[in-house]
């Protein structure tokens, strides 16, 4: 496949920053970076461009790091709260992800972020408090509190037990010993009560 060398006029991310030299396919210079206006060829003539577009480009760079830095400040303010279904032990259902994670910033707080710039070794899936790692430029990485609850209702997550007179069956409540019980009861007479035997005569 053919390639030729091209100046980029704008930042692409994958490709290149303002006052870039890459080299493309042909046909992708050809079809679409030139025609938008992305990039233009490397002659004499626009090599004298150069500067302007470094100047361009610092200028965009220092206004995206003033802009993180702001946003960095603001999130670390706040604690993002999610709220999640749990079953009757309390383990949630599923686990919270760096898209979730950006969903709930954008519902939230109105914070629109890449996923991608929200870095998770693995998917969370405790309750409680968690850090998360945010790559939001690379000289502007700050940590975002996350609390995860459950939002199922307590009642079901934890069933209230019932009070011991409850368990009880109603011959022990009724002061009765239970059915096979060897306990003999305490209200039992030690002996039968009859007529008193006549004394033998001497």
């Amino acid at each position: 496949m053919a390639k030729t060398e091209v100046i980029l006029t704008h930042n692409i991310v994958g490709l290149g920053a303002e006052s870039d030299h890459v080299k493309v396919a042909a046909g992708y210079a050809r079809n679409y970076l030139l025609p938008q206006g992305l990039a233009i060829p490397v002659t004499a003539g626009n090599k004298r461009r150069l500067e302007a577009l470094r100047q361009r480009r610092a200028i965009r760079e220092a206004h995206e790091l003033n802009s993180m830095n702001e946003l960095a400040a603001s999130l670390g303010k706040i604690t993002l709260k999610i709220a999640v279904k749990t079953g009757a032990d309390g383990r949630m259902f599923g686990s919270v992800t760096a898209g979730t994670i950006a969903d709930e910033l954008k519902k939230q707080c109105d914070v629109a972020l890449d996923k991608k710039k929200i870095h998770l070794d693995q998917p969370l899936r405790a309750l409680g408090e968690h850090e998360v790692d945010l790559h939001l430029h690379p000289d502007v990485k700050p940590k975002l509190k996350i609390l995860i609850e459950s939002s199922t209702p307590a009642e079901l997550v934890a069933p209230v037990a019932k009070p011991a007179e409850e368990g009880r069956s109603q011959r022990e409540r009724e002061g009765r010993p239970a059915r096979g019980s060897r306990t003999a009861s305490v209200d039992k007479p030690a002996a039968k009560e009859g007529k008193p035997k006549a004394e033998k005569k001497a």
